[in-house]
């Protein structure tokens, strides 16, 4: 009998419970993200009544790869066009969203007294609504086409692109234990270079390659070589001191400003999904039930957090921005979730060594929480509207109305 690495085993197990997730969860109605999570449970040695994987570090490997695939195809989706489109409502709401979030994440570590570095993980976990799951959600209830719908959509796309950063400033405190100081000039140094490469390589040499050899490139060799690309990007963004899914997201908003986008997008979305799958599954292996029982307060108060925090500030933030109550409304009760994002800033803080064990399932158990409560705030919204109308005084009113 021949012999079988236990890697392949493993990734046979991951892909079956994987697949029956998603075939479960798309009757269901629910986010695939959700069932990827389950799966992961499902054959983590936490789960006693299945059989569980062997070798969880080449698992992990597999998922950082996944996390590179993840933010390449999110950097291929950016564009400086996108950026002129949403507007300034959408720039507004998105900053006064992250901002207020990053703080109140920050209060309930603190309350909890956890480390320092604990309670801004938390902070910027908690600031970034999850994108896949609005979307499905919005798509389910037949929103896509409304108005308030774009302007949420629009700063999602804000959000992402500001997790780039925050996740920047995250690894860069992380590294130097510093908020000031010569290491932090030197990371602000090393980002403005590399900041200054993405622009000069992005306008000039990546375009003027791929056509150049635009006669050469066939599916398979434009596969290959963005890929190629790509990889160079992170290990050049590791070596400089910045995270390898910074580095993918750059290469991926490179290849965005090119004639070969779309191509490109559409070529390496196979492979972005199964390691996509892969690292969501990574995540729900994280998942014990012991810890999430022992944190069973924690759990509740983030997830309250999460919850009120996003209705309120989303709402002040599209009010900011000059939108009337009803949409505002609209666009903060759509926000009250969490997703990728977390997982992927809180893989950041377990890679670097800097979060307690702790953080990372209760940051899974709050998404899980609040991703199976956002259709029914979504659907919230205008009756809170209706009230809020009601019960508003008329100074207020009249002063939201010339604001707007």
């Amino acid at each position: 009998m021949s012999h079988l690495a236990p890697l392949i085993a493993d990734l046979a197990l991951i892909l079956i419970c994987a697949g029956m997730m998603t075939l479960l969860f798309k009757k269901l109605k629910q986010p695939l993200v959700l069932g990827y999570v389950v799966a992961g449970f499902l054959a983590s040695p936490h789960m006693p009544y299945t059989p569980s994987v062997v070798d969880t570090a080449h698992i992990q490997t597999w998922a950082d790869i996944g996390v590179i695939f993840l933010l390449f195809a999110l950097g291929l989706e950016f564009s400086f066009k996108k950026i002129v489109k949403v507007g300034g409502a959408a720039v507004i709401a998105a900053c006064t969203i992250i901002f207020c979030m990053i703080l109140l994440g920050v209060m309930v570590g603190a309350c909890f007294g956890w480390q320092r570095m604990d309670c801004l993980f938390l902070g910027g976990m908690i600031a970034m609504s999850s994108t896949t799951i609005i979307y499905k959600a919005f798509d389910d209830l037949g929103l896509r086409k409304k108005q308030f719908a774009g302007l949420v959509l629009s700063v999602l796309i804000l959000e992402d692109i500001l997790a780039i950063v925050l996740m920047v400033m995250l690894s860069t405190m992380a590294v130097s234990n510093n908020f000031e100081g010569v290491e932090m000039l030197g990371s602000i140094a090393k980002l403005v270079f590399f900041l200054i490469l993405w622009f000069v390589v992005g306008i000039y040499l990546i375009p003027v390659l791929l056509k150049s050899c635009r006669k050469l490139m066939s599916e398979e060799t434009l596969l290959i070589v963005s890929l190629g690309l790509c990889f160079g990007m992170v290990v050049m963004a590791a070596h400089t001191g910045f995270s390898a899914a910074f580095g993918a997201f750059i290469m991926g908003s490179i290849f965005a400003e090119t004639v070969e986008a779309e191509s490109i997008e559409r070529l390496v979305k196979p492979v972005k999904d199964l390691f996509g799958a892969i690292f969501f599954v990574s995540v729900g292996m994280m998942v014990d039930p012991a810890m999430i029982v022992e944190y069973a307060g924690p759990i509740v108060a983030i997830t309250l957090a999460v919850i009120l925090g996003q209705s309120c500030f989303g709402t002040l933030g599209v009010l900011l921005s000059g939108q009337p109550l009803k949409t505002a409304l609209q666009c903060g009760f759509s926000l009250t979730q969490i997703g990728e994002f977390a997982f992927i800033i809180a893989s950041l803080g377990v890679s670097l060594g800097v979060t307690s064990q702790f953080l990372y399932p209760i940051v899974v158990a709050v998404s899980v929480i609040t991703t199976f409560l956002t259709p029914y705030m979504i659907r919230l919204a205008e009756p809170t509207s209706n009230f809020v109308d009601a019960h508003l005084p008329e100074k207020w009113r009249k002063f939201l109305n010339h604001y707007a």
